[in-house]
């Protein structure tokens, strides 16, 4: 819908929800961002409306606003964060977009990003100054104190998708040797150096080594007299350099809300917190989703240049693979010409062989992704994968047998088709499930080249097979 045909409709419901609860309006029942809103906000914008603008903003949650900045342009960003609630600032800078925040922060002035960040949690403000530019960043730093700067260039010091970078280095610490009444106390009154928001308390010892964790549930429903280390539970410890997507997987298998982060000596150094692992699973689970299709995240504002270079390479290496895959063909050209139902047939096997590989592929990624596919059961996953490529291909063997020889009445081409469906769909289950345990073997991230492989094997032993047996047996 194009500006000019929206506003006036904007303009209506802007007059027509005067009154009513702007809260209500602005969400659809999945949640999602109403796009009648999104039209009010650019109405009022347009009109230059800084009051009612104002109005529709602070009735939205910050992420709710992150949402609303993917919908409207550039300026239009640059309009609304001039009207935003500055205390609304550094939630809504953890929710952004990646692409989109960093073209944000270039209109941010540095002292304020810098007293945003002074409210974020260390991990969130550590994202946020590694998006910006060497020279903004510089400035920020420079506006921050002392304590907090030299925590935000700790936390970047770390490697990129480890749990050092992950982590929040607010944590609540406590010896062994206090009592419940003592942590209590302490929570009380020291609120203003621990985090926001937080599950368990660290039991330390002397050396500031974790050596158990107490709950806040546990914490409230002891006697304050109780000590901390009768009531006490052992705690999975993260080492600082450990991969973001271990940690998940840590996270998922053990069901834990909290855990410490230390460092090779063993000393506390941070916690990560189960919000911090959803997203990590999100982006990591988006990520396998793209490199499975050989493709990169384009983004809300991706450049159409971008994404081609992004896209084009693996297309290209399709081509070749498939100019071989062909090239089977051109050895078969003369039993082509002499049967051109062959030409009729051949695309289906190739086709069907290519659709059970990126199945047993798809299953074996996800597979490896969450730890249930390994050394362990590696065999009895491939055997099992093996017998359903066996399977599926009589299947359609016999379902395609008889579709040829109704439509055709050549018995001895029913036979062929059905024989190459079999071969096809076994080769291509084959395929798809040690294309990706081979990668994983290498080191390598089975998602990113695997469907390139098994589209090359399917379509090359799918044309192969079909020619091959048709010169055989019909010719």
């Amino acid at each position: 819908m194009s500006r000019e045909t929206a506003d006036p409709t904007a303009s209506e419901l802007d007059s027509a929800v005067e009154a009513e609860d702007l809260e209500d309006l602005a969400l659809d029942e999945d949640y999602a961002l109403n796009s009648a809103y999104v039209l009010m906000v650019r109405d009022a914008i347009d009109r230059g409306d800084a009051e009612r603008l104002r109005e529709l903003l602070d009735a939205l949650h910050p992420a709710d606003v992150a949402d609303l900045m993917g919908t409207v342009s550039a300026d239009d960003r640059q309009e609304i964060l001039l009207h935003l609630d500055p205390e609304a600032l550094p939630e809504l800078l953890s929710e952004l977009d990646t692409d989109i925040r960093e073209d944000l922060l270039e209109h941010v002035p540095s002292a304020t990003l810098a007293k945003a960040l002074g409210e974020m949690d260390s991990d969130d403000a550590a994202d946020v100054v590694d998006d910006l530019e060497a020279d903004k960043r510089a400035q920020v730093l420079a506006a921050m104190p002392e304590i907090e700067r030299a925590g935000i260039e700790t936390s970047l010091a770390y490697e990129d998708e480890t749990a050092g970078r992950l982590m929040q280095r607010e944590v609540v610490a406590a010896p062994q040797f206090w009592t419940v009444g003592q942590t209590v106390a302490h929570v009380r009154h020291d609120s203003d150096e621990l985090p926001e928001l937080f599950f368990d308390v660290y039991v330390v010892d002397p050396a500031y080594r974790p050596v158990g964790a107490v709950s806040v549930s546990q914490l409230l429903r002891a006697e304050a007299q109780t000590p901390l280390a009768q009531i006490m539970e052992a705690v999975t410890e993260i080492p600082v350099g450990m991969d973001q997507e271990e940690v998940a997987y840590i996270f998922d298998k053990y069901h834990l809300i909290s855990a410490p982060v230390v460092e090779p000596g063993g000393r506390l150094v941070g916690q990560i917190t189960v919000d911090d692992i959803v997203g990590v699973i999100q982006e990591e689970t988006a990520e396998d989703i793209l490199a499975l299709a050989g493709v990169s995240d384009a983004g809300r504002d991706a450049g159409v240049w971008g994404i081609v270079r992004a896209r084009l390479p693996w297309l290209i290496l399709n081509l070749a693979t498939e100019a071989v895959a062909v090239s089977v063909i051109g050895a078969f050209q003369d039993e082509i010409a002499k049967l051109v139902t062959l030409a009729i047939l051949m695309p289906i096997v190739a086709s069907l062989g290519g659709n059970a590989g990126t199945q047993t592929l798809a299953v074996a990624v996800r597979a490896l992704a969450s730890r249930e596919l390994n050394a362990a059961n590696g065999a009895r996953i491939v055997m099992r994968e093996m017998t359903v490529g066996l399977i599926n291909g009589g299947a359609l063997a016999l379902v395609m047998a008889i579709a040829v020889g109704v439509w055709f009445h050549d018995p001895h081409l029913s036979l062929t088709v059905a024989l190459a469906l079999v071969i096809n769909v076994f080769v291509a289950s084959v395929a798809g499930i040690l294309a990706p345990l081979a990668l994983d073997r290498l080191g390598r991230d089975p998602a990113v080249s695997s469907s390139v492989f098994v589209t090359f094997v399917t379509d090359f032993m799918g044309f192969l097979a079909f020619l091959g047996l048709a010169a055989m047996i019909l010719l």
